[in-house]
């Protein structure tokens, strides 16, 4: 067998320059050895495979280099950078706190703290997966981590910082180790593709970079994977059928059978979907990436959030400007409530194509919204139902008005033959009244308003205001608190729930000006249960002819009943006799002189 070393360890970063996706760590390093400012207890915390132990490595290897260069980098060729390169440096011990997190390790690591360096200034300790040690493992560390000799450092790596007592964070000089980025990956990728002779595809390496979730050491696990199967050419096919990853184009041909409408062009893709053995989860919340995609694309200052290759960010862009706003962010919605119902779902595949189908028609959906179905979908109509007859209004609505000549109007016989528009029109309108009759016309339509017409606000309110003085004319009789209590009095009478009924009997109404009523309860639940109580309002603005009535609750607990008086209890002997001995004090003389004894 070859001696293969996978590509995290062939290719750690020796120098600060290296470390990818860190250069607010790196920096802040570098200066802090420029100026002499060195914390005696660092505290790398971040998600997995970001480098947190690379970077705890090149310091411990800068702080013990003799020769450092320029920009406080380690040289590489001393003793104690070979010595450590080759793991044989007595001066930094590492500690994998994950397998010796008890008292007795801590202890023993605080012994080897008192031991000055063998060669070189400082004495370095890398304790890894700090948060697994117990809780007497940290007290114990307390002292020691506080005030160190002047030689001894500490560096702590940790992925779940949450587990860190506070008072170690207090100690230590905390860095934040950042998520890495996928571009960041794919440069650090194809200078690895460059080193081994390999030929990839962006794209290849792309879907790397996002099936490592920000950690570079999975994305080199991947890429060894890779390579394996693939050899010296890295493939987009290779990468999609290795790692289960559903190909672009098919979130693309969705997007395109949804803009026209062809709802089986999408269910045959879902089908061609789960008969490759995708899940149908996986592609319904690949589709929701696929579509968020497509919204990032739509504004230039968000374009930076795309991390896709070149010949997909062109992709994206084309489909983007030919989807609506509206159509994407209604689609998105829709694969969003599928991925929250897909595990309570039974049938699982028909949970999905109606969430398929219904993003079909989103388009259909906001033409019928506009009123625009007409357009879209045009209906025959026959010669009958071209002409729209009028509907008559009631003798009520007519308003008497004389009139000196009227002519009546000669009404035509049936015809034998389908009559054209003006003969339906002339056979439908009502007969003209003799000349001694009054003519009755017909009030003038309300107005129409405009939901979305450029219409004057002033002239707007003016007509709301007029309709509303108009409804207050037409009330027959006047608001009077009579009328409320006899209205209140029918709804009882028609209300079929006893609790209810009891709690309105008891209430006492009271008529404010501008038509509010005040009811005053004497709990909190008779409160609730009105307030709950819907059909009331609308019932009391009917019945009182009131439509702006109003309803105020107030609680009065003063007004409660009161509690019926406790029964009295049975006295006993004694009791009498002591409640007869407070109302005359003579008894208790009489007892005493003849030497009384009351019963028990």
């Amino acid at each position: 067998m070859s001696n293969f070393i996978v590509s995290a360890r062939k290719y750690r970063p020796t120098r600060f320059d290296e470390v990818v996706g860190q250069q607010h760590v790196s920096q802040t390093l570098k200066n802090a050895l420029q100026n002499a400012h060195l914390a005696h207890a660092f505290l790398f915390c971040g998600p997995r495979g970001v480098g947190k132990t690379t970077c705890a490595r090149i310091l411990a290897k800068v702080l013990n280099c003799q020769n450092p260069t320029d920009d406080f980098e380690p040289c590489g060729q001393c003793n104690s950078c070979v010595s450590f390169n080759s793991n044989a440096s007595f001066n930094i011990t590492e500690l994998d706190a994950a397998s010796n997190n008890s008292v007795e390790h801590i202890r023993a690591l605080i012994e080897q703290v008192r031991f000055q360096p063998q060669q070189g200034q400082y004495k370095v300790f890398i304790i890894d997966e700090v948060h697994m040690l117990s809780q007497q493992a940290f007290n114990a560390f307390l002292k020691t981590l506080e005030e160190p000799p002047p030689y001894a450092i500490f560096i702590l790596a940790t992925t779940e910082k949450h587990k860190i007592i506070p008072t170690i964070l207090s100690r230590c000089q905390i860095f934040d180790f950042r998520r890495i980025q996928v571009q960041d990956m794919v440069q650090h990728l194809q200078g690895i593709c460059a080193e081994e002779g390999i030929e990839a595809d962006p794209d290849a390496l792309n879907i790397i970079g996002q099936k490592a979730d920000g950690a570079l050491r999975d994305a080199l696990s991947i890429f060894d994977r890779i390579t394996s199967f693939s050899g010296k050419r890295i493939s987009y096919e290779d990468v999609i059928e290795n790692l289960n990853v559903l190909d672009y184009d098919y979130y693309f041909q969705i997007g395109d059978a949804m803009m026209m409408e062809d709802r089986s062009a999408i269910l045959m893709l879902f089908d061609e979907v789960l008969r490759k053995g995708f899940d149908p989860d996986i592609f319904i919340n690949g589709l929701a990436e696929h579509l968020r995609n497509i919204l990032v694309c739509k504004d230039p200052a968000t374009l930076e959030l795309l991390e896709v290759s070149g010949k997909l960010r062109e992709r994206y862009q084309q489909q983007a400007q030919q989807m609506p706003t509206q159509l994407v962010l209604t689609a998105l919605n829709i694969a969003n409530e599928c991925d929250l119902g897909y595990r309570l779902a039974r049938n699982k595949r028909l949970h999905v194509e109606m969430a398929l189908i219904k993003m079909t028609y989103i388009n259909r959906a906001f033409q019928l919204s506009e009123g625009k179905a007409a357009a879209a979908i045009p209906e025959k109509k026959t010669a009958d139902q071209s002409v729209n007859p009028p509907v008559p209004r009631p003798k009520e609505e007519m308003e008497p008005q004389p009139v000196s000549k009227a002519v009546p109007a000669e009404v035509p016989d049936t015809p034998t033959e389908e009559p054209d528009a003006a003969a339906n029109e002339e056979q439908l309108a009502p007969p003209l009244p003799p000349e001694d009759e009054p003519v009755a016309t017909p009030k003038p339509a309300p107005k129409t308003r405009h939901r979305f017409g450029k219409m004057d606000v002033n002239a707007l309110m003016a007509e709301i205001k007029a309709e509303e003085e108009e409804v207050t004319t037409d009330t027959a009789e006047p608001l009077s608190l009579e009328r409320v209590k006899a209205a209140w009095e029918a709804y009882i009478e028609q209300s079929d729930q006893e609790s209810v009924n009891v709690i309105m009997k008891n209430s006492e109404l009271e008529l404010k000006e501008g038509e509010e009523l005040s009811v005053t309860v004497t709990s909190n639940l008779a409160e609730n249960t009105i307030r709950q109580e819907e059909p009331l309002m609308d019932f009391l603005r009917e019945r009182l002819g009131a439509p702006r009535m109003l309803m105020s609750l107030h609680i009065d607990k003063s007004k409660a009943a009161e509690p019926p008086p406790k029964p009295k209890r049975l006295l006993s002997s004694k009791e009498k006799y002591l409640e007869m001995r407070e109302t005359n004090p003579l008894l208790q003389e009489m007892q005493k002189r003849f030497d009384l004894r009351p019963d028990e």
